[in-house]
């Protein structure tokens, strides 16, 4: 991310190129064809980087998701429930649960295919409503090769006396650009 000259405040890089190359504060190979330049690996990922990706996505900035745990095949992505969150019935909406499950899946494929990646696809269970303080995607990689990764996510809710309670799965493919 580059800063405003005149305000210092962060400003959401134009396109994807520019996202990668805010996180690792180096160039991107892409932006010169690949050419020359710096390509980041798997091994450069860490969680902090992992944090800068997601605080980068806008969307996921106006959920207030954060990422607490990145590396060793898996991520785990949490946010907190807030009313303006919930459908009409007072539970967490599904779209929601799909969103984390979404992005703890591509993030942990990131730690198998590298900084690059995107959701070639996911399915998702519904298991039973989601209620309580916080939610929390715990997502691992069940398999991976050169060029995809097949992973497993574990979406669970916090009530107030850090009860877990399971409420949905997911698995999605994802894959390296």
């Amino acid at each position: 991310m580059r800063r405003h000259a005149e305000s210092w405040r962060l400003v959401a890089p134009r396109n994807r190129e520019s996202w990668i190359e805010a996180a690792f504060d180096r160039p991107n190979p892409r932006l010169d064809g690949g050419r020359i330049g710096y390509r980041a690996q798997v091994a450069d990922l860490t969680l902090e980087v992992a944090q800068k990706l997601l605080a980068a996505q806008p969307f996921s900035a106006l959920l207030g998701a954060r990422v607490t745990a990145f590396g060793d095949g898996g991520a785990t992505l949490e946010l907190d429930i807030r009313p303006d969150l919930q459908q009409q019935n007072g539970f967490l909406h599904g779209g929601v649960l799909s969103y984390a499950a979404d992005n703890a899946l591509t993030f942990a494929g990131g730690t198998a295919l590298g900084p690059d990646v995107l959701t070639g696809g996911f399915t998702i269970s519904y298991l039973r409503p989601a209620q309580g303080t916080m939610l929390r995607a715990e997502a691992k990689v069940a398999y991976a090769s050169r060029r995809q990764a097949t992973c497993t996510c574990e979406l669970t809710t916090l009530d107030d006396a850090g009860t877990s309670t399971l409420c949905a799965i997911a698995q999605g493919t994802i894959i390296a650009r």
